[in-house]
């Protein structure tokens, strides 16, 4: 199976070809800062299985975990495509609002909840991980 997506505006588009290695929402603060003020929904896929057409641009921070992030974006609209990290540049982590509805995915894991609001709303039935969880086992 795979994945379409595009960003609000149309003008850059994505395609995969691969099944995520893990769907997670992400409470960290800098997540926190680019979903205004609320988690970011995110599958993690093999980097060679994820094509986008059209500009991206990109910033980059140091991230909790002291590792070096970097996330991608429309720069026409600015809606958010994918981040990815100097500790696992293997995969690239797609924003699930990114990919054309319906796609079935939904997070199985939250991460970083010690930085959740106190408001936040964290699913019980969910895997829970306080801070960064290990890397996801390589794509099959």
């Amino acid at each position: 199976m795979g994945y379409t997506g595009r960003c609000g505006c149309g003008a850059v588009t994505l395609r995969i070809e691969a099944e995520p290695v893990a769907v997670r929402q992400c409470w960290c603060r800098h997540c926190q800062h680019i979903a205004a003020g609320n988690a970011t929904n995110n599958a993690i896929f093999p980097a060679d299985a994820v094509h986008f057409k059209g500009e991206l641009q990109s910033a980059g921070w140091t991230a909790d975990s002291g590792n070096s992030l970097t996330y991608w974006f429309c720069p026409c609209c600015g809606t958010q495509a994918y981040a990815q990290t100097s500790a696992r540049p293997q995969f690239r982590t797609v924003r699930l609002g990114f990919l054309d509805v319906p796609h079935g995915l939904a997070p199985q894991a939250i991460i970083w909840t010690e930085a959740a609001p106190e408001w936040a709303a964290l699913d019980p039935e969910l895997e829970q991980w306080s801070r960064q969880p290990p890397p996801p086992p390589p794509a099959q």
